[in-house]
């Protein structure tokens, strides 16, 4: 009974085996052997990283997808122009990616965005996708790598260490180019308010005190000058991160890429991708170095910077709204509280000071790991593509959230301005150049002590004549830039 039983789960494993046979395909690497999938596009080594790399529990953003797919389309074209890929193969290549750039298939991406071997690990997912759609569409069998191989002919003339510096360099110029446009409806929002606000005077204030006049407009100019030179910076940015050592392969020598395939590589890229790339002029020093994306992190930080900035200023101008400042109403959006009733808080620049602090964060996790790079190439570029993609996503998010749902809809309290600039000490300063710095700030203090005027204290006491004291102190008279 015994041995029956173990014949019959012998005879049972082989039944189990028999059918997951039908599931499964066999896989080899340097490794060793692997099941995958069977229907599954990508492959072991990509199957292998999934089980290696479960770090964020996030997939892979959909921009770099498309970035190394359109460079695997070159590199499928310039190999096939140099006559090194056949065109069946090219042309099934070509075809495969098509595919995926209309997005079918992305689901078989399957690495995290962090992963150890320099990006290894996402460059093998997409050669592993691409063949196994390419040898679909050549009517073989998924992991018949003797149809179509996804090193040997879709990684063709290619390293990792040149695919995905460029990938992601072209990721991050698109994401880029939408975070300007974010940034340019802002600067135009800012600059409307500006001109609604032009002729609200209100109080200055330096180190948090009262200091001397300024219109509401003024300030508003001023934030929109400041989003329009983070603007300016952006497309310094974008072009930094248009050189690219596509070509130079594993180390910045194109060791196994053919000469013409080195020199048309990213003119073909280019007229595929609408992009206007350049290859670097030392593919070395391009392979080596990451300081270009230290670089564009520092001028996303700049935006996050300023853009929290405005961000405090807007939420002290509104606070109160009876026993703060008051100056300037925000957009009420949702209950600010779960036990104040009717209690609104400035959930929008609340938004954008947070997503600012995490880029800056972002960017000292990019800055070391660019330093960490070794010798001939830095095997951190995951984690700089992570934060840095997340850096310029977030933040034209929060730009637009804070345009759309903010900044439009800012009402100024111009009676309450009128009355803080009324009652404020600082308006003195402009009788400094008629009666002398001492006289007042002894004005200034008898103004403060008594709680009367400025203007008051100054007839009182004869400093100028009332009709010149009331010219001389008239705010609106004191806001000229």
């Amino acid at each position: 009974m015994y041995m029956g039983l173990i014949g019959l789960r012998s005879g049972s494993k082989e039944f189990l085996d028999n059918k997951r046979r039908k599931k499964y395909r066999i896989e080899h690497d340097s490794i060793g052997d692997k099941e995958v999938p069977i229907d599954a596009y990508y492959g072991v080594q990509s199957l292998r990283a999934a089980e290696n790399f479960p770090i964020t529990g996030l997939d892979l953003h959909p921009e770099v997808v498309n970035s190394i797919v359109y460079i695997k389309k070159a590199a499928a074209i310039t190999n096939s122009e140099t006559g090194r890929l056949s065109k069946e193969k090219a042309d099934a290549i070509v075809k495969a990616c098509d595919d995926l750039l209309e997005g079918k298939f992305l689901d078989n991406f399957i690495v995290d965005p962090i992963q150890g071997g320099a990006g290894t690990s996402l460059n093998m997912n997409a050669n592993e996708v691409i063949a196994n759609r390419a040898i679909e569409i050549l009517g073989g069998n998924k992991g018949d790598y003797s149809v179509i191989h996804p090193n040997d002919d879709v990684n063709m003339g290619q390293s990792t260490n040149d695919v995905v510096p460029t990938a992601g360099k072209m990721t991050t110029i698109r994401l880029l180019m939408n975070l300007k446009v974010q940034m340019q409806c802002l600067q135009v929002a800012l600059s409307k308010k500006a001109n609604e606000f032009e002729k609200v005077v209100k109080m200055g204030r330096t180190q948090m005190q009262d200091a001397v006049p300024i219109s509401l407009g003024q300030e508003f100019q001023a934030y929109s000058d400041a989003i329009e030179r983070n603007v300016s910076r952006l497309d310094h940015a974008i072009d930094e991160m248009r050189i690219v050592n596509l070509g130079g392969t594993a180390i910045g020598t194109g060791i196994n890429a053919h000469e013409e395939y080195i020199s048309n590589i990213v003119p073909t890229l280019n007229t595929i991708s609408k992009m206007d790339l350049k290859q670097a002029d030392s593919l070395i020093d391009s392979t080596q170095n990451l300081d270009p994306f230290v670089a564009v992190s520092g001028i996303v930080k700049s935006c996050a910077v300023s853009l929290s900035k405005i961000s405090n200023d807007l939420r002290l101008m509104s606070s109160g709204p009876r026993t703060g400042l008051g100056e300037i109403t925000l957009p009420a959006k949702q209950n600010g509280s779960s036990i104040m009733p009717g209690k609104v808080n400035p959930v929008i620049p609340e938004v954008v000071n947070q997503v600012s602090f995490n880029v800056i964060g972002n960017d000292t996790t990019i800055t070391l790991a660019a330093e960490a790079g070794q010798l001939e190439l830095n095997a951190f570029e995951p984690i700089i593509f992570y934060n840095l993609f997340q850096s310029i996503d977030t933040l034209g998010f929060a730009v637009e959230t804070f345009t759309d749902n903010c900044v439009t809809g800012i009402e100024a309290n111009e009676k309450r301005c009128r009355e803080l600039v009324a009652n404020s000490i600082g308006i003195i300063t402009v009788l400094v150049p008629l009666v002398g710095y001492q006289k007042a700030a002894d004005t200034a203090k008898k103004a403060l002590y008594s709680g009367r005027s400025v203007l008051d204290v100054v007839i009182e006491d004869k400093l100028l004549d009332p009709d010149k004291a009331r010219e001389v102190l008239d705010p609106t008279k004191m806001i000229k830039s």
